[in-house]
């Protein structure tokens, strides 16, 4: 049901004013992930509705990364939470707490969807809870800046396409990077020419868990704080486990592991960098996925491999994906003195991307990137003495960018597409894409088949156990996807 949403705080009247009711429909070609959709998203903003006008915000799910992405919305000016939901009592009264007076805490989030005075929602939940909460709230008519991966499924993730569509919803993806200079910097870089042809790209995401083992002693119910039935939600009726509420992301149930949690990055920025949201479909997603990998130093009862490497071909690149949970090093050059995102020590880069060009070669993580030319034909570098090392040796030039944490930014484009309704940076669109590369990965894995997308059909064409990965069983209620 659509509900009308209210944006208070407007220049033009101390009244509320409908944003909903005024909005424009005229629907607008959008070009997504590759194919060209009609979507009511970018309406015309509304007369009389001030780019400041005050926001009311709602978090569900009140961990770490909800309450760090909160403080971050809650700094954009004329933005109030007012109200904050968790399924664990303690997350769920400190997160009131730092909302301050006025915000009112629930245990359900459907209670928070019901409330007439709330213009969006953040979405800080288990994976296995986002296509359900971001679909119910589109059909209450609320905007929403839901975490990544997009769903649980790919299935999950254009179901939720749909509904932001349906309902003329503003829904970001929090793939924050897309709103990082340097990202954008690298793709002007390698769109015009300046790496020449890129047919080979790396991702890699490196930390060491191990040695991981099974814990002992684990309480065998869940504290009186925690509602675990709630938890659980649309997944399968399981014993409490302590370690399926704390690492989550460790089973499949409620994640994808590490491809999914840091790899969902990687590839959203691969694709941002080589362009790929605005290539043909069949140019923009890979032909064939196949994996290898996992478990050999961590057994702590978890289900995600320890070791995956994962091979992507696109029609024009191939991509390597790599994830480890028993080794922190990383690869990739590094320049002397500068920081690396979750660096170690001197010479580890843990978390990357390097696209190998035939006229030079960038490494890149979410803080900066560094381009590294190639030497001319017939040069050899090693043969000369440092001084004679000189600019007009190399097929290119180099170049370097720097950003911060994007969050922030992040966070403040959500706010402005709010009031001015125009599509957000990470659009859903966006993150179904870019969900995609990781979930074919762990399905490719899963299943030990070398899959063939069909990508206009969004199915797999060779394989029956594949095909059923693309979509989950839902515990009812919750069936609704």
């Amino acid at each position: 049901m659509e509900r009308r949403k209210f944006i208070r705080g407007g220049v033009v009247t101390s009244a509320a004013v409908s944003l909903a009711a005024t909005r424009s429909l005229a629907a607008t070609q959008v070009v997504t992930d590759g194919r060209v959709a009609e979507a009511k998203q970018k309406a015309v903003q509304p007369d009389g509705v001030s780019p400041n006008a005050r926001v009311r915000v709602g978090l569900i799910g009140c961990g770490g990364r909800g309450m760090y992405v909160a403080t971050h919305m809650r700094n954009v000016p004329n933005v109030e939470f007012v109200a904050v939901c968790d399924v664990h009592q303690t997350s769920l009264l400190r997160a009131q707490a730092w909302a301050g007076a006025g915000c009112d805490a629930y245990r359900d989030f459907r209670q928070v969807l019901d409330r007439n005075d709330i213009d969006a929602v953040l979405i800080a939940t288990p994976d296995h809870w986002h296509a359900i909460i971001t679909i119910l709230a589109c059909q209450a008519g609320k905007d929403v800046y839901v975490e990544k991966p997009l769903g649980l499924t790919i299935h999950d993730g254009r179901a939720m396409v749909q509904a932001a569509r349906d309902h003329a919803c503003i829904v970001q993806t929090g793939m924050q990077q897309r709103s990082a200079a340097h990202i954008e910097t690298m793709r002007d870089i390698i769109r015009d020419g300046r790496l020449g042809n890129v047919r080979f790209v790396r991702i890699w995401n490196y930390q060491n868990t191990s040695p991981g083992r099974l814990p002992q002693n684990l309480p065998s119910s869940p504290p009186q704080e925690l509602d675990w039935d709630f938890f659980l939600g649309p997944a399968p009726k399981v014993a409490y486990d302590p370690n399926r509420y704390s690492n989550f992301r460790r089973y499949w149930d409620y994640s994808g592991g590490l491809v999914t949690d840091y790899g969902t990055h990687r590839f959203d920025s691969m694709r941002q960098a080589m362009s790929l949201d605005s290539l043909p479909l069949e140019d923009s997603v890979p032909m064939t996925v196949s994996a290898t990998g996992g478990r050999y130093e961590v057994h702590d009862g978890s289900e995600d491999p320890d070791m995956i490497q994962v091979t992507y071909q696109f029609k024009n690149f191939v991509l390597s994906y790599e994830a480890s949970l028993m080794n922190a090093f990383g690869s990739g050059y590094r320049t002397p003195g500068r920081p690396y995102y979750r660096m170690l020590g001197t010479h580890d880069r843990p978390h990357g991307m390097a696209f190998y060009g035939t006229e030079g070669t960038i490494f890149a993580d979410r803080l900066g990137f560094e381009l590294y030319p190639e030497l001319k034909p017939g040069r050899r570098a090693d043969k000369l003495k440092p001084e004679d090392v000189t600019a007009d040796l190399f097929r290119t030039a180099s170049a370097s960018g720097r950003s911060e944490d994007s969050t922030y930014l992040h966070a403040q484009n959500f706010i402005e597409c709010i009031r001015s309704r125009k599509s957000p940076s990470a659009d859903v669109a966006i993150g179904h894409a870019s969900s995609l590369l990781p979930h074919l990965g762990n399905i490719a894995y899963r299943t030990g088949e070398k899959i063939i997308w069909d990508a206009a059909n969004e199915t797999i064409s060779n394989s029956e156990a594949g095909t059923k990965m693309l979509r989950r069983d839902a515990r009812k209620p919750w069936d609704l996807v």
